[in-house]
Parts: structure tokens; C-alpha cells; sequence
């Protein structure tokens, strides 16, 4: 298996951008957690703002920049998606359920026949 697609983090400044970021979520985890007694919006708060922060910061890196790129080119494709109608969709879960049952029935008669060859014919327990 070849490695060639493999991109890494190569500049020193990303990498401190991205322990940063990592930093930054690890303190608004803290923070949540340190802010007990205080009400739940200012904890829940304090994480979010931490989140918003960290990817702020790991945005301004070039594996940053990548993913936006990545994510937004995936919600592109997403969008060229043909769906499948409901009719078409409730045909094949009706055959996924079919035939789930129909394995589900084999096993089961696969089961009792090795029962009566363990239990009945060999060890002579029935």
C-alpha cells in the first residue's frame, strides 16, 4: 500500500497553530468543568467561545485551510446527490427487510438441525 496521498504537517508554525487550537479546546473543556457553581449558560458558553477560538486558530494554518476547502468541495458534491424517490426507497427497505427475514429463517432452521445432530443423534440427550 502506497503512502504517496499522505499530506503532513511540515511548517514548525502549523504545528504550534494546531497544538494552540488543541490547547484552546483543552481550556474550554477546563473551564466547563471549573465553572460548577455558576449557571449554565456561562459554562456552556465559556466552551463555545473556546471552540469558535480553536477554530479560528487552526483555520489561519495551511491543514486548516485544507479541510474548509475539503469540507466545502463535500458539501458541493452532497448538493449534485440524486436522492431516491419515496417509493423507490420504501420498495427497498421492504426488500432489505425480506430478506433479512429469509436469512433470519435459514439460520434458525440451520440451528435446530445442528441441535438435533448434537443433542439427539450423538450424545442421545432427546
Amino acid at each position: 500500500m502506497s503512502n504517496t496521498n499522505v499530506e503532513t504537517i511540515t511548517s514548525t508554525a502549523d504545528r504550534i497553530k494546531l497544538s494552540l487550537a488543541v490547547l484552546v479546546l483543552i481550556a474550554g473543556i477546563v473551564a466547563y468543568s471549573m465553572l460548577d457553581g455558576q449557571p449554565g449558560l456561562v459554562r456552556v458558553g465559556s466552551f463555545v467561545a473556546s471552540v469558535i477560538v480553536a477554530a479560528l486558530v487552526a483555520w489561519w494554518s495551511e491543514p486548516g485551510r485544507r479541510s474548509i476547502v475539503f469540507a466545502r468541495d463535500s458539501y458541493t458534491e452532497m448538493r449534485r446527490v440524486v436522492w431516491p424517490q419515496r417509493k423507490e426507497t420504501m420498495r427497498m427497505t421492504g426488500i432489505v427487510f425480506a430478506f433479512v427475514f429469509a436469512i433470519a429463517f435459514f439460520l434458525w432452521i440451520v440451528d435446530k438441525a445442528f441441535q438435533w445432530i448434537v443433542y439427539g443423534v450423538l450424545l442421545g440427550w432427546n
